[in-house]
């Protein structure tokens, strides 16, 4: 289906015309007609398909010819400030012609950014882009009225409740009036999610698009090997396959920073990238990789959704990720705009169980690697145990549960060891289908709490397109 074939205004058409959009995506076609019809929506589909654009498109269209004056019209909430702030890019892309504003709201900024949101709440707009604690830390001050909202939308919704959202979201949705339009998206639909939505939907239509597998331009491979061997093979993948616009994704926040070291001692230009970092440096951060100052990005699956930079050569899963989306997600990073690259997953003895059923996902094996010897990495095809070290980690001996204890001297010490905590998972959203052309950086990057004037036609003449910097992609 073609936009133009959708009940949306000449204005919205013009500025996706000025963009070279036409074809709508499976979850566009679905999603928008039930949007303009003002139903509640629940739409399950996976991140890259462009959902952003799916409730954006018809929620400008509405807001357009129905503002509510100096007041917050729609709310977006998303679990991470990345996310925000491309969401945020999307709306000024897809408003180009249309007077509406918008602010974005999230954490990890100073004290003037947090007094620009706080006049941006103040004065009302159209549509607030937020994280849902920092939402929620404005309004304990008094000064936010979402007693106007029109339109609430949830994205990336199962991500916000894994990250502990819950409570904020109910917080929020407590101070909307009863009569508003609730738009739920989300990648998958655990039972939280469905018990959420019998809570805040009321009828609503379903949208349901399956998962996709990863494009099979992308050269998927695995190395089976000891924990302490993964260092080693990541040497060994970084000089025969890419040693720039590599990222490494890790499990945790303590595995980040130490890999990083790691790293960075062996002579690597290497950055690390996690949720303890201030949003300044993470600008900081993505704008040297973006640019080529930095060749290497360790992260979590804060990166995992919601970045598009179009030549990443290789994605490393240093750990398996948890779920078959997240596995998509991660490798999804390369291969974009019909480039090939390459994803390696690192798989240690306790997740062989988890990466088959990542196989399983796939519905076909992935390519065993091996490693040179010369890189000091003993790779394993499946029936060679794995060295002490990791069989006293999965508490057994040859991959079985009834391996005999090992019993230190009488006379060591040992202490009590303390798991590191697990890194929030992010839900940024994938930008294949759904980010802006071109990323933000240092320079071009969202401002949070900056109002964009109404009335943008009047200041653009017609023929000049909107800018690489807020054009989306689809």
């Amino acid at each position: 289906m073609r936009f133009d074939e959708l009940d949306l205004s000449d204005d919205i058409l013009d500025a996706l015309d000025a963009m070279n959009f036409s074809e709508c995506t499976p979850i566009q076609e679905q999603a928008i007609p039930a949007v303009l019809e003002g139903r509640d929506l629940i739409a399950v589909a996976q991140t890259g398909t462009g959902k952003t654009a799916a409730y954006l498109l018809p929620v400008i269209d509405r807001l357009a010819s129905e503002p509510e004056p100096d007041a917050i019209n729609c709310i977006v909430m998303a679990p991470t400030r990345e996310l925000a702030q491309q969401i945020d890019i999307q709306m000024e892309g897809f408003s180009y012609y249309v007077p509406i504003n918008s602010v974005a709201i999230y954490g990890g900024t100073d004290g003037a950014t947090f007094a620009q949101q706080q006049r941006g709440l103040k004065m009302g707009a159209d549509v607030v882009i937020a994280t849902p604690g920092r939402l929620l830390a404005h309004m304990s001050m008094g000064y936010v009225d979402l007693s106007k909202v029109q339109v609430l939308i949830l994205d990336e919704a199962d991500r916000m409740l894994d990250m502990g959202f819950y409570d904020d979201i109910m917080q929020i949705v407590a101070q909307t009036p009863s009569t508003r339009q609730t738009l739920m998206f989300s990648a998958t639909m655990p039972p939280k999610i469905k018990q959420m939505a019998q809570k805040i939907l009321n009828d609503p239509a379903e949208v349901k698009i399956a998962v996709s597998r990863p494009a099979d331009s992308i050269d998927q491979s695995c190395v089976l090997c000891p924990e302490r061997h993964k260092t080693p093979a990541l040497r060994y993948l970084f000089a025969s396959k890419a040693s720039k616009r590599v990222i490494v994704f890790a499990a945790s926040k303590l595995k980040v920073k130490e890999l990083t070291r790691e790293l960075r001692r062996a002579g690597y230009n290497t950055a690390e990238m996690h949720s303890d970092l201030d949003q300044e440096r993470r600008d900081e951060v993505m704008h040297g990789f973006r640019n080529g100052r930095i060749d290497i990005l360790v992260a979590t699956d804060i990166l995992a959704r919601g970045i598009d930079i179009d030549d990443i050569a290789l994605v490393v899963n240093y750990d398996v990720p948890r779920e078959a989306e997240d596995y998509v997600h991660r490798i999804g990073r390369t291969a974009r705009a019909g480039a090939g690259g390459s994803a390696v997953t690192l798989v240690g003895e306790r997740d062989r169980q988890r990466f088959a059923g990542i196989e399983r996902f796939l519905g076909k094996p992935v390519r065993r690697e091996e490693i040179p010897a010369e890189y000091g990495v003993r790779t394993d095809d499946g029936t060679v145990d794995y060295d002490e070290d990791d069989r006293r980690r999965s508490g057994s001996r040859h991959g079985s549960g009834s391996g005999k204890r090992r019993h230190k001297p009488s006379n060591s010490k040992s202490a009590p060891r303390r798991k590191p905590k697990q890194d929030a998972p992010s839900a940024a959203p994938s930008a294949s289908a759904e980010a802006p052309a071109a990323q933000p950086s240092a320079e071009g990057s969202a401002q949070p709490g900056k109002r964009r004037h109404r009335g943008g036609r009047r200041h653009r003449r017609r023929g000049q397109n909107p800018s690489a910097d807020s054009a989306p992609q689809q």
